[in-house]
């Protein structure tokens, strides 16, 4: 599947698609550099869901909890601070996977081998103009 935000007005149109075509998937994990948009779109892709806590990164705190309309946890992970994947064991991460809730995970490979292999790839690509793409 490929998304592509024209500009910042079209993330709610782009989490709406996202949402879509989520299923029954609980793990996703994104991949972009640096400001390609990240944060803002699991951002938007929880205040879908029905989060209403302030939904910003988790970059200092490594994962951030938010309820979703039904009252269940959504978690919000930024692993870039990670020196390395012990360090997210530390926080219990696989407990948070492996809960049968909603994980969304920025900088995944900072984690290596403890990423689900079920967990769904997401890319958010900027391109020259602005505009980002989601392919997953």
């Amino acid at each position: 599947m490929e998304i592509v935000i024209d500009n910042i007005d079209r993330i709610p149109d782009a989490a709406t698609q996202f949402i879509a075509h989520m299923g029954e998937e609980k793990l996703f994990a994104f991949y972009g550099e640096m400001g390609a948009g990240k944060t803002t779109f699991i951002a938007e892709v929880c205040r879908q869901l029905g989060a209403t806590e302030d939904s910003g990164s988790p970059t200092f705190s490594i994962v951030n909890e938010y309820s979703d309309a039904n009252g269940k946890p959504i978690y919000h992970f930024d692993f870039y601070r990670l020196e390395s994947p012990a360090e997210a064991l530390e926080i219990g991460a696989e407990d948070y996977f492996y809960s049968g809730n909603v994980c969304f995970m920025e900088w995944p490979e900072r984690i290596g081998n403890l990423l689900p292999e079920e967990a769904v790839k997401v890319g958010i690509e900027e391109l020259p103009d602005g505009r980002r793409i989601i392919r997953f």
